[in-house]
């Protein structure tokens, strides 16, 4: 029987692995707590559903083509018609949560806890709670730049010197594809989107406190 909500909760999934996908609309769709009101193997794709489709939950990879998780989230900040969303993803990147946070998601799940933490997760979201793991906000404030590689900091600190990509693969004996995927990662730890954004990250946290 359905609890006192009265009506499922509508969810649409956006994962880009099908097996992945497979089973989790295995596991809502025979929850009836939930509807699948939709299901997506790309952002892009999840953004064109929400024209089409009203439902509460969202439930979104970090990872994904086309347009990723953080691109999702910045698309939808300032809409007041839109749903509340959860990341669920695998990354090994401890400052996810942090980044979903900031740009405006109400929830964040790991792939490595038990299904059921998910949908502990959406029960919870759906009534206007926001459920993340513990982030040391404080720690996370005084030092804007922690989490990133010693390689990243590198990168980072040549942004702000302003060399081009060729020049720091030049000045760094990498490939121009390296920088560009270490750049990408950079970006998003910093959960910014592109380099004026990251030197000026970069800048602030080095201002004296």
């Amino acid at each position: 029987m359905p609890g006192p909500q009265s009506r499922p909760i509508a969810v649409v999934i956006a994962e880009k692995n099908p097996l992945l996908q497979s089973s989790l609309v295995k596991l809502l769709g025979g929850d009836e707590r939930f509807t699948i009101a939709g299901v997506a193997n790309d952002g892009q794709r999840f953004l064109e559903l929400l024209d089409k489709t009203a439902f509460r939950v969202g439930v979104i990879g970090w990872e994904m083509p086309v347009v990723d998780g953080r691109g999702v989230l910045q698309s939808l900040r300032g809409r007041t018609d839109a749903p509340r969303l959860i990341v669920y993803t695998g990354s090994a990147n401890p400052d996810v949560p942090r980044q979903a946070m900031t740009l405006g998601a109400a929830g964040f799940c790991s792939k490595r806890e038990p299904p059921e933490q998910l949908v502990d997760t959406i029960l919870a979201v759906a009534t206007g709670r926001m459920v993340f793991p513990f982030i040391d906000v404080a720690s996370l404030a005084s030092d804007p730049l922690a989490g990133l590689t010693p390689r990243e900091r590198e990168l980072l600190a040549a942004l702000a010197g302003g060399l081009t990509n060729q020049q720091m693969a030049t000045q760094l004996d990498i490939s121009l594809n390296t920088v560009k995927f270490h750049l990408k990662n950079l970006y998003d730890k910093l959960a910014v989107g592109n380099r004026a954004q990251a030197v000026a990250f970069f800048l602030k946290g080095r201002e004296p406190r």
